[in-house]
């Protein structure tokens, strides 16, 4: 499970926004200034941070300048409510990787999030490991013990998407639309073609499944 530092002095949008992060699968940890930010980072290994940046004391400026001379890969997140081009070149200068201007769109929030994970997870290893199931980007292949299975491209995303996020609900439409594009021509049903190929490559594997959740779409579960 991911772990997400939500830095925001409004306390009911602190809590709205872990609420939503939890919801959805990661552990959200809260702070409510800079200083109480980096007390956390400190003692808790964190994957991603989400600041806003006029809080009292040090601000997300200060912050964001701060974790960079801790740690150069970390995805730092702005969401502020300046708006000003200067606000958000200031923010990229010091590293932040993405900036939303509030109010913002809490599912647009979870899209960025989620792509800022991937690309700080494949950046950094390129691998995914469930129980003894080893998922290498690098080369499409999924290990599992002494045996390797070289997956299609597509195949292969489908899996390491729903294995980052273990029990978590993903619609054939969010599929489509990350793997196959938003405007595709390809039908949704060919998403069910690619699970039904992956649940047949390793049905009889014991550290995952895929299920099926009806109306709604798949998810995977880890035995574990």
């Amino acid at each position: 499970m991911f772990n997400i530092l939500v830095v925001e002095d409004d306390e009911k949008l602190n809590q709205l926004i872990k609420t939503v992060l939890t919801k959805n699968g990661y552990n959200a940890y809260c702070a409510f200034d800079g200083k109480g930010a980096i007390d956390i980072l400190e003692s808790n290994y964190i994957d991603l941070i989400i600041s806003d940046i006029m809080m009292p004391g040090i601000d997300g400026y200060e912050l964001a300048h701060n974790i960079r001379e801790r740690n150069a890969t970390i995805p730092i997140l702005f969401v502020s409510a300046k708006d000003k081009y200067e606000d958000k070149l200031k923010g990229f200068q010091l590293g932040i990787d993405d900036y939303m201007v509030k109010p913002v769109d809490l599912n647009e929030m979870l899209l960025r999030v989620s792509a800022l994970l991937r690309r700080a997870q494949i950046a950094s290893d390129r691998k995914l490991t469930v129980g003894n199931t080893v998922l290498d980007y690098d080369t499409m292949t999924v290990f599992v013990g002494n045996k390797e299975t070289v997956l299609p491209q597509k195949e292969f995303n489908i899996l390491f998407k729903l294995l980052s996020f273990p029990n978590k609900i993903f619609t054939r439409t969010q599929l489509m639309d990350e793997f196959w594009g938003l405007y595709s021509e390809s039908l949704e049903r060919t998403v069910d073609v690619h699970i039904t190929r992956l649940r047949d490559k390793f049905k009889n594997n014991k550290d995952f499944e895929i299920v099926t959740v009806r109306g709604l779409g798949y998810k995977a579960v880890r035995k574990d």
